[in-house]
């Protein structure tokens, strides 16, 4: 009856975009920075989980093929188009912060597609990543944020654009960055509990 795959071995991905939408409603509607920013973190946790449980589903060939677009269209929206409307929500409006959210969208972009083309095919085996990926934004950002007290508000503007730069250009350099497994699971998820508890506070 409908186009697309809907069940249980994409539930986490489709999660993580409705959460994503959430953020963006709270960021850009609500100017509330703060519960964007938790968006962004639990979409980062779908992410990290839902190729864990997509790969104990038995799929066809063509399940799997949809599973591996519909992540990467996924994070479009929940690691490049909600931090940009997070970076909005913060103030960073001006012409130097323009140019360095469009650094971001296609550093963002590049790496996804490399990842479509290059290491798609080996989903499940690969050890390490090559740039950063684009979900680290849910990690890197909220941990930024945590600067904003410290700062005057100016110079934690400036900052925090100087961390949106970076990350762009560590998106697309072409490094080896290991890829979680193991207790690492258990670390991004204790992480990610401490920094939603400190935003909600």
């Amino acid at each position: 009856m409908f186009i697309g795959k809907w069940n249980k071995s994409v539930f986490l991905t489709y999660l993580g975009l409705v959460i994503a939408v959430v953020g963006m409603f709270y960021a850009l509607a609500k100017n509330n920075v703060e519960y964007a920013f938790c968006c962004l973190i639990v979409a980062g946790i779908c992410d990290l989980f839902d190729g864990v449980v997509a790969r104990k589903c038995k799929r066809t060939e063509e399940e799997k093929e949809f599973g591996v677009e519909l992540d990467s269209l996924v994070d479009v929206i929940s690691f490049i188009a909600l931090p940009i409307s997070i970076f909005l929500a913060m103030g960073l409006t001006n012409l130097w912060n323009l140019i360095v959210l469009v650094i971001f969208a296609i550093s963002g972009i590049a790496r996804l597609a490399y990842f479509n083309i290059a290491t798609a095919v080996m989903e499940g085996t690969i050890s390490h990543f090559t740039g950063l990926p684009v979900a680290y934004s849910a990690l890197v950002f909220p941990l930024a944020y945590f600067l904003k007290p410290l700062l005057p508000n100016d110079v934690f503007l400036l900052v925090f654009s100087c961390f949106i730069f970076f990350e762009s250009f560590f998106q697309i350099l072409k490094i080896s960055i290991p890829k979680p497994k193991g207790i690492w699971y258990g670390m991004f998820v204790l992480i990610a509990i401490v920094m939603i508890v400190f935003y909600l506070l």
